[in-house]
């Protein structure tokens, strides 16, 4: 990446619509109505031959209180302060605003290099409007469509002198030592996973989930060691699936911070759909989901369906109680806490469970630790002897039914695939083994492999009941009676 470029400008201008067109993707939450981004989010920008980190965010509000739309105007101007490069977008359709002029001197005295663009220009209805942001002082600006694609070609145009200058201001980098990492096809087969460790290159991708107001970004903000994210007394105030590249405890770490979600009755905006669907397609790309509880209400219905989706979709689980500096008798609680986890979700028995305070950062360590335990067994690979060995003596233990009188016969079994662990058992007759001598086996697995929390997936593939040398022993037969047939037929004395 050569530079990094902002896109700022009023609520509803096309930022975000313009932000996917540079990432070549929908990363970005786009609606029609205003303030939809409140966070700054970034992507991997491409343009031409130009690779650059571009970022979204919030529209830029005449608030200077304590207000949310105040402290999204803050969180913008520090982008503006950071960013290499400014992108000062109108709307083209709508023409300069009081808004547009107060928000030109301030990039006038913060940026460092400003592009001004008047979006919406398709058409003749944009003209009047770009002509019109001459006034702002800012330079010639460009005319560009950001929902269909026009004048990408000025802004490349007005970006590679400006890279190039940002690029020649930079010291030359220092070479650093390289992690050597796993082939993507061992990483998904899972050979060698004990040995895989994150790498700046290859980080651990986390996800933080949880109710509104249950501490999120404020978590996600004590583990970056700055205000990155918008926080607040108000709940639902993440609405984009943000992403953060940092090093928690030095270890590297992708980290999304996600939309508070409630109980689908009480889903009824648009945009809250769109903010939860962007939560849940985060959970699918993560490796550890952290499932963040507010200590004072644990385990409400929410939280467990939240838990019980982070284990269906195959992700290593770590259970975080927030708030943990405001309770009083701690020891009590933890009892509590422990008890209802084991009772309410069986399905993640042995999963990490720590009290931190988001607020204060006690537990951090904790969590941690938690984290690269859950998503060391998350890759763990088992060999097929030991698997064997393990199997031979869980069905000498506890053998499977006998249903009809037709004994069930457990032949064989092996490792397909980790993230997460996964089984394969060759039997007979498999449509009659109980869900419950599944569970079995899978605790077993759990407690003698020391895999707990993670999912794990065991599957029971029909070996049929014949003996698998039955077709082998048959054509032998054959070709011996075939012999004596033919030495039958052979006259006396040939």
């Amino acid at each position: 990446m050569t530079f990094t470029l902002a896109i700022v400008g009023r609520p509803n201008v096309g930022k975000s619509t313009l932000f996917n067109r540079l990432v070549g993707k929908k990363l970005a939450l786009v609606d029609d109505q205003p303030g939809v981004t409140r966070d700054l989010r970034e992507g991997a920008g491409r343009l031409g031959d130009l690779r650059f980190v571009v970022i979204d965010s919030a529209g830029l509000e005449m608030a200077d209180d304590d207000s949310l739309q105040g402290r999204m105007r803050r969180l913008t101007e520090r982008a503006v302060d950071e960013a290499d490069i400014c992108l000062f977008v109108v709307d083209a359709r709508a023409g300069v605003t009081a808004a547009d002029e107060y928000f030109a001197e301030i990039l006038r005295r913060r940026a460092r290099h400003v592009i001004l663009a008047a979006n919406k220009s398709e058409g003749r209805a944009g003209e009047a409007g770009a002509m019109e942001a001459y006034s702002l002082g800012l330079g010639e600006p460009i005319r560009i469509s950001a929902e269909h694609g026009e004048g990408m070609d000025d802004l490349y145009r007005l970006l590679v002198p400006l890279a190039d200058e940002v690029e020649a201001g930079r010291p030359a980098p220092v070479e650093a030592a390289v992690d050597v990492d796993l082939s993507e096809e061992d990483a998904e087969s899972g050979e060698g996973a004990e040995a895989w460790r994150p790498s700046e290159d290859n980080p651990l991708q986390l996800a933080v989930i949880g109710r509104p107001n249950a501490g999120k970004s404020t978590l996600i903000n004590k583990i970056l060691g700055e205000d990155r994210l918008l926080t607040g007394p108000e709940a639902g105030i993440t609405r984009d699936s943000i992403s953060v590249t940092t090093r928690f405890m030095d270890t590297p770490m992708r980290i999304f911070d996600t939309a508070g979600m409630r109980k689908r009755a009480k889903v009824t905006d648009k945009l809250e759909k769109l903010s939860v669907a962007d939560g849940l397609r985060a959970v699918r790309f993560a490796e550890v989901v952290v499932v963040l509880l507010d200590v004072n209400i644990p385990f409400e219905q929410q939280d467990l369906r939240i838990a019980d989706f982070a284990e269906t979709e195959g992700r290593a689980v770590v259970v975080a109680a927030n708030k943990w500096d405001l309770e009083e008798d701690k020891p009590q609680k933890l009892n509590e806490l422990r008890a209802n986890f084991e009772k309410l979700l069986p399905q993640l028995k042995g999963a990490p469970l720590v009290t931190v305070s988001a607020r204060t950062g006690k537990g951090l360590d904790r969590l941690h630790n938690a984290i690269l335990k859950a998503h060391e067994v998350w890759n763990r690979r088992v060999s097929t002897a030991k698997l064997n060995q393990w199997l031979g003596a869980m069905t000498e233990s506890h053998p499977p039914p006998a249903p009809g009188g037709r004994r069930i016969r457990l032949r064989y079994m092996t490792q397909v695939k980790t993230r997460p662990p996964a089984f394969i058992v060759k039997a007979t007759h498999t449509d009659k083994i109980p869900d419950s001598y599944q569970r079995y086996l899978i605790n077993g697995l759990r407690q003698d492999f020391d895999m707990p929390g993670t999912p794990i997936r065991l599957f029971f593939r029909d070996q049929g009941g014949d003996n698998p040398y039955k077709a082998k022993a048959t054509k032998i037969v054959q070709s011996g009676a075939l012999s004596k047939h033919k030495n039958r037929q052979k006259p006396k004395g040939s």
